[in-house]
C-alpha cells in the first residue's frame, strides 16, 4: 500500500481522541443493533465479530506503538486494506464536513428569539404520506409552524431565520442560553424526504457560481438579501425534528458521541457501521493569521453516522468538531480523496 496513505497520529492529544473513538465504536459492536445491521451488511467477510477484533487488535497496536511510523509498519504486517470503489468505480470519493453549531437560543419565543426548532411529534408514524412539506409545516418565513401540526411541539427559538436550518442539515447543536448556561439538541428525527441543497438551488437561479457554493458563500448571500431566506429554504422539503440533550456531545446514528475528526459519516446501507478506516483528501486549516489553507490528511477515523446527503459509496462527511472555527472549516470542505477500511488479515 502506498506510504502516502498512511495515517499520521502521532501527538498525544490525537492518540486520546482516537483511542476515545475506538471505545465508543467498540461500545456500540456491542448492542443488539449493531448485531442487527451486521446482520443485514451485504458484504460477508466484513461480520461483526472481525470488526470487533480488528478494532481491539489497532487498539493494542495503538497503545504501544511510538511513533506513527512505527504504527504503520505494524498496520501493514497485521491488516487488510478495503478501499471504497467510490462514485466512479476508481475510487474517488467527494468528501465534505459537517459540525455542531454553537448558537443563541430561547427556551421561549420573545420579540428577539422568533425561529423554532421542534420536537419529534408523537404520532410522525401515523402522519399520511407523502408527508407535509417544510414549506406545509412551517410556511415560507418559518413563522407557521404553531398554524398546523407542529403546533405545541417548539423546543427552543432562535433569532436567526437561519440557524434552525443550519441546525438541520447539521443535525445537532450546542445552544448558549439567555441565563448563561448551556445545552445541547441532537437529532430526533424527520420527515421522508430527502435533502435538497440551497446552495445548488442558489446556483441553478445564477445567484452564485456553483464552483462558488460554500457555507460562507451561501451566509454571505442571505446576509445582504434576507428577503430571500424565505424564497430558497421552503425549496427543501425535508424537515428534521430534535431532542435536547442536556449538555451531551453530539451523537451520531450509531448513537454514541462523535469524536472531532476522528468520525465519519457514509451511507450505511453500504460501509460497515462503528469500522475503523483511513481517509485521504485535502481539507482546510486556519493559520495563525487567520488565513485558510488545505493540506492533505491522512487519518484514521471511526465510521459512526451517516447523513440525508451521503448516499453512495462516493460519499463522505467529516466531523469537524463544535462552534465558529469548526464551522468555517465544515463550510469551505468540499474535496475528492480516497476512502480506505481496515480489518485484520485473516491469519492474524
Amino acid at each position: 500500500m502506498d506510504r502516502q496513505i498512511w495515517g499520521e497520529d502521532s501527538q498525544p492529544s490525537d492518540k486520546k481522541a482516537l483511542i476515545a473513538a475506538i471505545d465508543r465504536s467498540l461500545q456500540y459492536l456491542q448492542t443488539s443493533r449493531a448485531e442487527a445491521a451486521y446482520q443485514r451488511y451485504q458484504i460477508a467477510e466484513i461480520g461483526r465479530p472481525h470488526v470487533i477484533k480488528s478494532l481491539k487488535r489497532f487498539r493494542q497496536l495503538l497503545l504501544k506503538s511510538n511513533s506513527a511510523a512505527e504504527l504503520n509498519a505494524a498496520i501493514a504486517r497485521e491488516f487488510d486494506f478495503y478501499q471504497s470503489v467510490g462514485s466512479d468505480a476508481k475510487g474517488t470519493v467527494l468528501f465534505t464536513a459537517y459540525f455542531e453549531p454553537l448558537y443563541y437560543a430561547s427556551r421561549i419565543p420573545t420579540a428577539e428569539y422568533r425561529y423554532p426548532v421542534y420536537r419529534l411529534p408523537p404520532d410522525l408514524n401515523s402522519w399520511q404520506k407523502p408527508h407535509p412539506t417544510r414549506l406545509e409545516l412551517e410556511g415560507a418565513d418559518g413563522l407557521q409552524g404553531s398554524q398546523g401540526k407542529l403546533r405545541g411541539l417548539e423546543l427552543f427559538w432562535f433569532r436567526d431565520r437561519l440557524e434552525p436550518y443550519i441546525i438541520q442539515i447539521q443535525g445537532s447543536a450546542r445552544l448558549q442560553l439567555p441565563d448563561g448556561t448551556q445545552t445541547t439538541i441532537g437529532y430526533a428525527g424527520n420527515t421522508a424526504y430527502n435533502y435538497k441543497s440551497i446552495g445548488r438551488e442558489l446556483a441553478n437561479d445564477s445567484k452564485l457560481p456553483l464552483e462558488e457554493v460554500t457555507m460562507p458563500k451561501i451566509l454571505d448571500y442571505f446576509q445582504k438579501y434576507p428577503q430571500e431566506l424565505n424564497v430558497y429554504i421552503p425549496r427543501d422539503p425535508s424537515f428534521v425534528f430534535f431532542q435536547e440533550k442536556y449538555g451531551a456531545p453530539a451523537q451520531g446514528s450509531i448513537n454514541v458521541p462523535l469524536t472531532a475528526e476522528r468520525s465519519i459519516a457514509t451511507d450505511k446501507s453500504l460501509m460497515p457501521p462503528g469500522a475503523l478506516a483511513i481517509i485521504r483528501a485535502p481539507f482546510p486549516f486556519v493559520d495563525s493569521n487567520g488565513k485558510t489553507e488545505h493540506r492533505i490528511v491522512s487519518r484514521y477515523v471511526l465510521d459512526q453516522d451517516t447523513g440525508g446527503a451521503i448516499k453512495g459509496a462516493g460519499r463522505v462527511d467529516y466531523f469537524l468538531g463544535t462552534g465558529k472555527q469548526a464551522g468555517d472549516r465544515a463550510g469551505v470542505t468540499v474535496s475528492y480523496g480516497q476512502l480506505y477500511y481496515l480489518l485484520l488479515k485473516p491469519a492474524s
